[in-house]
């Protein structure tokens, strides 16, 4: 096993579509492989894929391990890409060391940890018994963990392959749960009033809990900061409509709006856009404020605009609570994610979600969540929650990991916990018995075009596994 042949599976994984919901051609993909290379494998009902690979002469008796990755990427792209994720290629350069997608997301969380385990199944190295599992819509709900059912796999012991930063283990994640809203409104004529579209695009995003603590743009909350200083200039909302996935921050946001004084209004946008060109220079230094004309014929009534926009913008966004117990580590946070509008059913949608290491904390932030937006009107509903994964220093795959590391690179890793959503916390509530690990080369800008993988880290995440798996004992 080693990088070079990593890197060609994972760029053999880029062509093959798989959006989160859209698996099939991954699921099938695997499944071919397995079969061309003579592996055991089986799939189960929604889709998780287990191909495993028995142990060599010698290694019988040494314990199963389990490797995981997902099969599902986030679909993201910059307003003026024509990619189609359900059935292009991604495009991807690899440039000063990194391999980059520049309008998309790569998808290399998690297309590289499937490499990664293809690439052992195959090779020669002398090990035990390997269960590769290939979990399915990971990025939307861990639909496949949570409805992974117990058999599916035999081994004790779990290698999460869905991390971000090398020489970083983690032994621990975040739980999360998604909150969304619909608030519904009324409409009267635009009148004599001026309609004009006001966009903010072009910030960074990146993912809503390993980048929620960056102070990084979202521009759904920046739009709502403008549109809820003009109230009182009898601004009225036609539509609101920005961000994207659940766990990304938001990028772009539009809103269109009737104004009984337009020019004012346009005047007060370009001074808020210095405003906050000035405020996320460091963060967001590519931020962009445009202002077209709009066509409309009517517009959420004076009350219904103040009531959605004033809701809105009270909605929390960001981190909420540091943790007591780790220096620097996010407990708890919300991500105001997106919103959009349905002219035809005159309703606006919000998805949001919210992420903490402690149960109690994710639920009180999304009840402060449902809070802000039901004192609006709107009805709120909390969907797909998951635990988190309690940290166990006695871990003897945390033992393993730490001094093959230091073996192989003189040096200790740092083991910590993660502000994100991992399935081990969803693997260890269906299988209490799993001793677990996560770890994975470095990537940036992940749920975000421009998505990029260092291979000098891959390098040495690669020699990292091998040297773990083969010594596994």
């Amino acid at each position: 096993m080693d990088a070079k042949r990593v890197l060609e599976i994972f760029k053999e994984i880029t062509r093959i579509p798989r959006e989160s919901g859209h698996e099939e051609p991954i699921t099938a993909w695997l499944l071919e492989w397995a079969k061309a290379h003579g592996l055991e494998s089986k799939r189960d009902e929604i889709g998780n894929v287990l191909i495993a690979r028995p142990a060599a002469p010698g290694k019988e008796n040494v314990p199963t391990l389990v490797l995981q990755a997902h099969q599902d990427m986030v679909c993201e792209k910059l307003p003026a890409s024509k990619h189609d994720f359900l059935k292009d290629p991604i495009e991807f350069v690899i440039e000063d060391g990194w391999m980059i997608a520049k309008e998309t997301t790569l998808g290399a969380d998690d297309g590289i940890g499937i490499a990664a385990c293809l690439a052992l199944l195959e090779a020669n190295d002398p090990t035990g018994r390997l269960e590769c599992i290939f979990t399915i819509s990971e990025e939307t709900g861990m639909d496949g963990a949570e409805a992974m059912q117990p058999g599916f796999f035999s081994g004790k012991t779990l290698i999460n392959l869905d991390s971000e930063d090398e020489g970083q283990m983690f032994i621990g994640c975040a739980g999360g749960v998604t909150t969304e809203a619909t608030f519904n409104y009324n409409t009267e004529p635009v009148g004599a009033a001026e309609t004009v579209k006001l966009t903010i695009a072009s910030g960074l995003g990146g993912h809503s809990g390993d980048d929620i603590n960056k102070g990084r743009a979202n521009t759904v909350m920046l739009l709502l900061r403008f549109l809820y200083s003009q109230l009182g200039s009898g601004l009225r909302l036609v539509s609101l409509d920005g961000g994207g996935k659940h766990n990304a921050i938001a990028r772009e946001c539009s809103a269109v709006v009737a104004s009984a004084d337009a020019a004012a209004l346009k005047s007060a946008f370009a001074e808020f856009g210095e405003v906050l060109r000035e405020e996320f220079h460091t963060t967001d230094p590519g931020l962009t404020f445009e202002t077209e004309q709009a066509q409309a014929g009517e517009a959420m009534n004076a009350a219904d605009s103040r009531r959605i926009i004033a809701s809105l913008y009270a909605c929390p966004h960001g981190v909420l609570a540091m943790s007591q117990d780790i220096k620097d580590f996010v407990e708890t946070s919300t991500n105001l994610a997106s919103v959009r509008t349905n002219a035809a059913e005159h309703t606006v949608f919000v998805c949001t979600s919210q992420r903490s290491s402690s149960k109690p904390a994710c639920r009180a932030a999304a009840a402060k969540v449902e809070a802000a937006l039901a004192l609006g009107g709107a009805q709120v509903v909390h969907l797909s929650e998951y635990p988190g994964w309690n940290p166990n220093v006695n871990s003897h795959i945390l033992k393993v990991c730490v001094e093959s590391y230091k073996k192989c690179f003189g040096q200790d890793p740092l083991v910590l916990a993660i502000h994100a959503g991992l399935e081990c916390g969803l693997f260890l509530e269906k299988f209490p018995d799993l001793d677990m690990i996560s770890f994975g080369p470095t990537l940036r800008g992940v749920h975000a075009p421009g998505e990029k993988l260092e291979l000098a880290s891959l390098d040495k995440f690669v020699r990292h596994l091998e040297d773990v798996v083969v010594n596994f004992r």
